[in-house]
């Protein structure tokens, strides 16, 4: 599932091209992923696109309506696993699973293709915006190393599952969480309230490293990802643990070993990422 830096390099290759652009018509396949398909078809044509920016995992689409219109509101959009979205020509081919297409006034169109449907489109105004927008936690891009370490030292959950959690952290999922943590050397069933100021702020800058060094690449492509303009990501070529259970540590040697947190598949080395201690039982 796209994470933070593919669902960031979409947003900058669609804020590139797309702000001012005006939608002139809305034209829609299967619609069961969406929320409300007869508003997208209403309220879509005529607006303006003022801005695209990433939210966690969301795309924002901003837009404006002319003529003194001061309604603002935005098209919310979650790739989900198979989800890609790109401009093109409207004599591209169009490729199997294409479910929405937006005719822009600079005679491109803007196609959503999702094959699972497991994304998401809906518009976000008004109040509905603002309490979306508040669920989520912190952006790890943009937080602080003291505002990163005091949501994760006041919980006791598993330190994967504090990462994972779009309340705490948004935009971060496994890829990047497994390589951050292999970077700062923390094991990912270590308890968020467990760790040390030092590492803290060791995870932190892992964190922070791993996701600009993976926008720099324009995300990783392991399965159906790709940018703006269709192009494939590369930092796959740079993941140190993820899905790489029983090859050799880059550090140490050691075999990358495969556990189960949160229900997710979590990737890490047994020797530099330490295990946390169990409870002894106590004697009779």
């Amino acid at each position: 599932m796209p994470e933070l830096p593919e669902v960031e390099t979409v947003a900058r290759g669609l804020q590139a091209s797309l702000p001012g652009r005006r939608i002139l018509k809305v034209r829609l396949g299967k619609t069961d992923f969406m929320d409300d398909p007869a508003a997208i078809e209403h309220d879509l044509p005529g607006s303006r696109v003022s801005g695209v920016r990433r939210y966690g995992k969301f795309l924002l689409v901003d837009l404006e309506l002319p003529n003194g219109n001061a309604r603002n509101f935005s098209l919310q959009i979650h790739l989900g696993m198979t989800g890609r979205i790109v401009t093109c020509p409207p004599e591209a081919p169009i490729l199997p699973h294409t479910h929405a297409f937006l005719a822009l006034d600079d005679g491109r169109e803007l196609r959503y293709t999702d094959p699972r449907r497991f994304g998401r489109i809906r518009i976000l105004e008004g109040r509905e915006k603002e309490k979306v927008l508040k669920e989520f936690g912190l952006d790890p891009t943009e937080a602080t190393g003291e505002e990163f370490a005091d949501k994760i030292r006041e919980r006791r959950a598993r330190i994967k599952a504090l990462l994972l959690d779009q309340r705490v952290v948004r935009g971060m999922g496994n890829i990047y969480t497994d390589e951050s943590l292999w970077r700062a050397r923390i094991h990912p069933m270590r308890l968020g309230a467990s760790l040390k100021d030092e590492e803290l702020n060791k995870l932190y800058r892992a964190v922070r490293d791993v996701l600009k060094e993976a926008i720099r690449l324009r995300g990783s492509s392991v399965s159906d990802y790709v940018d703006s303009e269709g192009l494939p990501g590369e930092f796959q070529k740079r993941h140190r643990v993820y899905q790489r259970q029983g090859k050799k540590c880059f550090r140490c040697d050691a075999k990358i070993r495969r556990v189960i947190v949160a229900g997710r598949s979590s990737y890490f080395c047994p020797t530099c990422q330490r295990a946390p201690r169990t409870a002894r039982r106590p004697r009779r």
